[in-house]
């Protein structure tokens, strides 16, 4: 990533650059690769995915052409066009570009015999936990977030040691950890502040909201997803903004305000779909069908339902799938549809919710 001023120049080239609309080709905008990656990331935050994907294909042809570039700059384009893929839906696809880099880099030796870059290694590794979470995968998640916290005292970038300790937060919370993953937080927090990183802060701010709603401390993770939201939104982050409102509106559920909740997620819908935000798309339909469920309204709860095993299902998102399955097997059983609950429990066979693999809270204990 680069500064908070570099992004912001990027994202004004964004909105008024020539070469950078949505009917640009890879050959119409700019050509140089570090350019390139901020408007990528510039992209990202505007929730603009396609038009990143291709500031950083791009990039990563441009450096692949070069001998000299630097492995952590590959990386970083490698990176940032694996998470387009994340947010629009495509975990999978996240999850196996960002395979075959650690592969690569893992296989080569710079022309002196030297080892890879730790900085190109450890920033691929920080990007592989949440796909491997998301995917039901903790083991390789696991294993991702040992191999990066053993690259760490090798890294230059201190940028990239916080967004670590932000990184394996989520591992630690899927292994009961969680007073381990506050520290790690607190870690991340800090160097953020130190760095003034500020939508990275932001991004703490969203981790530490999430491991309180997994914990069920409900106040402090309503405070700490206001937080996030405002900062995202202040940096003009469209897409992550809209994702922690998803989060922000299961705290309020779960704390008893509903209408506030219900208010938000239905503004939020507009925003996300199959192809941006896929699996909050998903999170936002499961919320729905909550509280449609709990005024007293089935249909309308079944039908949120169904949207958001569609989503969940073409995401590969294991532990949000698992969780939508059961909720809406509970919700067919109880209506006598026995055939049908059993046809979403199967769907949801294989794949195990639990604490820190799902993306929004627990659901309620079936009654």
């Amino acid at each position: 990533m680069g500064t908070q001023d570099g992004q912001d120049r990027a994202r004004d080239g964004l909105e008024e650059g020539p070469g950078t609309g949505p009917e640009s080709g890879p050959q119409d905008g700019p050509q140089d690769p570090l350019e390139l990656l901020r408007l990528g990331d510039a992209a990202l935050d505007a929730g603009e995915l396609n038009q990143a994907r291709i500031h950083f294909e791009t990039a990563e042809r441009l450096l692949a052409a070069d001998p000299s570039a630097p492995d952590a700059r590959r990386a970083a384009a490698l990176r940032g066009r694996a998470v387009s893929h994340l947010l629009a839906g495509e975990v999978r696809y996240a999850s196996h570009l960002l395979e075959e880099g650690i592969t690569r880099l893992e296989r080569r030796t710079t022309p002196d015999g030297a080892p890879p870059d730790p900085d190109a290694l450890l920033m691929l590794y920080i990007a592989s936990i949440g796909p491997y979470t998301d995917l039901g995968a903790y083991a390789r998640a696991a294993h991702a977030a040992e191999q990066a916290l053993n690259l760490a005292p090798g890294a230059g970038d201190p940028a990239l040691v916080a967004q670590m300790h932000r990184s394996i937060a989520r591992t630690l919370i899927v292994a009961g950890r969680t007073g381990e993953a506050e520290a790690s937080l607190a870690k991340a927090q800090e160097l953020f502040q130190r760095l003034e990183l500020h939508t990275d802060l932001a991004h703490c701010h969203w981790m530490r909201g999430y491991v309180h709603s997994q914990d069920g401390d409900l106040e402090q993770a309503e405070r700490e997803l206001r937080t996030a939201r405002d900062m995202l939104s202040a940096g003009r982050s469209v897409l992550f903004t809209v994702q922690v409102e998803v989060e922000l509106a299961d705290v309020l559920r779960r704390r008893g305000k509903p209408a506030e909740a219900e208010e938000l997620l239905t503004r939020l819908l507009d925003e996300l779909g199959p192809w941006r935000g896929a699996v909050h798309a998903g999170g936002a339909h499961r919320l729905l069908g909550l509280l449609a469920e709990e005024r007293g309204d089935p249909e309308a709860a079944e039908e949120h339902y169904v949207s958001a095993l569609a989503l969940l299902e073409r995401a590969g998102a294991a532990g949000d799938l698992a969780d939508i399955c059961r909720l809406l097997g509970d919700l067919l059983r109880r209506s006598g549809r026995v055939e049908a609950a059993l046809d979403a429990y199967r769907t949801g066979l294989g794949h195990r919710a639990a604490i820190g693999t799902t993306t929004l809270g627990p659901a309620p204990a079936d009654s």
